[in-house]
């Protein structure tokens, strides 16, 4: 049984697109992870799900103008959201939560709408919804570009958390405190802005956009039962994310289950498994 498991994952792993796809998503469930972290830490976990309904309805105005490369639109749209919702805290008006629910309920209505208007130019709208909700085979399906792209996007969002380290952990933390020394706290705020719009684009292509909340949070959760300072979070939320993602894709090559579902499976699998840890050691 354990040989032909070993035989299927050698087979798959011959094909090109498997093995870009593995690359893509290890990819992605890095970056999630290390933004994820920084997100709960704020109290900002909901804005990954946000972003992804304003992602979805942008993907879809892509589709309706036929455009090959959807990263073009979504992105742009993705990130200016991104910047809008982290200052509506600061709107009287308009609360974030208030802001952030009128954003993801409204894209994803548009979204849907748009797909099914143009439906003429797909034999298969509940395939594509499908995929663009839950990701089962876009991961499967990326181009050269797209590979290329998810690689050079996932480069940033890297060197962003390397290089800004101290003052992703300032933004986290205390930003007032950051702002009253002097430090730009607006500018790292729009830096962090413009990662989450990445991340959330590049995980769409993983899990979908209903999933991708799950692929940032779940990972974070589960290192903050076991650890406690900020690194120690950061590197078990990380590796633990980057685990679950590689399993999850070998356990879907295997059994042929949906790519997304089966990488979250992992995950609350891992929270549960890592919360049990936790209480052992009294935290």
């Amino acid at each position: 049984m354990i040989e032909e498991i070993i035989v299927k994952i050698a087979e798959s792993f011959q094909f090109a697109f498997v093995r870009n796809a593995f690359i893509v998503g290890i990819l992605i469930a890095l970056c999630s992870s290390l933004l994820g972290v920084t997100l709960v830490l704020k109290r900002l976990s909901f804005i990954g799900d946000g972003l992804s309904h304003v992602a979805f309805g942008a993907m879809a105005v892509a589709m309706a103008m036929s455009l090959t490369n959807n990263f073009l639109l979504v992105l742009p749209v993705t990130l200016i959201s991104s910047i809008v919702l982290l200052h509506s805290g600061q709107n009287k008006k308009i609360k974030g939560d208030a802001a952030l629910a009128m954003l993801s309920v409204g894209s994803l209505a548009i979204g849907y709408l748009i797909m099914s208007i143009f439906s003429s130019s797909s034999s298969n709208l509940s395939g594509d919804v499908c995929t663009a909700l839950f990701g089962s085979t876009s991961i499967l399906t990326l181009s050269k570009t797209e590979v290329w792209l998810c690689i050079l996007l996932s480069i940033i969002v890297l060197a962003v958390f390397l290089l800004f380290y101290h003052k992703v952990f300032a933004v986290t933390f205390d930003e007032d405190f950051m702002a009253a020394t002097g430090v730009k706290a607006k500018a790292y705020n729009l830096m962090l802005a413009a990662v989450i719009a990445m991340v959330i684009v590049l995980a769409m292509n993983l899990v979908g956009a209903l999933l991708i909340s799950a692929l940032v949070i779940f990972p974070a959760l589960s290192a903050m039962r076991v650890f406690k300072s900020f690194k120690s979070v950061m590197l078990c939320s990380a590796v633990l994310s980057v685990f679950c993602a590689g399993i999850g894709m070998l356990i879907s090559i295997v059994a042929g289950t949906p790519v997304g579902s089966t990488i979250v499976m992992v995950d609350i699998a891992g929270f549960f498994i890592f919360g049990a840890i936790g209480l052992t050691r009294g935290h």
